[in-house]
């Protein structure tokens, strides 16, 4: 593993873990009328994407095991670049569908397969 790729699995797994923490028990109607919650996960988001991205340039072999990495980026970029469009059910099914399993692999990639915030 390449010296900074604990880092950015690190910071990964926090941001998915936050954004997940933030949505436990609502509903997409919560998170509709909720814009700092919409908010607050989006930033999430973009901080998984992100650290995703400089993993991949830092360590493409670590960042190959994890197959929702593309999904992850491509969705900072859509956060980052195309704010003005932000589809909020594209986001939701993503926290409900996605968010759990890069977590989980982000997490077993770690040194230990540890984590916590």
């Amino acid at each position: 593993m390449a010296p900074d790729s604990a880092k950015y699995l690190w910071d990964a797994q926090q941001a998915a873990a936050r954004a997940l923490r933030f949505v436990q028990g609502k509903r997409f109607e919560d998170y509709l009328v909720d814009e700092l919650l919409r908010s607050a996960v989006e930033r999430q988001l973009e901080v998984v994407g992100e650290a995703l991205n400089q993993l991949r340039k830092v360590d493409p072999a670590t960042a190959a095991q994890l197959p929702e990495l593309a999904k992850a980026v491509a969705l900072r970029n859509v956060l980052i670049h195309a704010y003005a469009t932000v589809n909020d059910r594209l986001v939701w099914g993503v926290v409900e569908q996605d968010l759990a399993p890069l977590l989980a692999g982000v997490t077993q990639l770690l040194p230990g397969g540890e984590g916590g915030d």
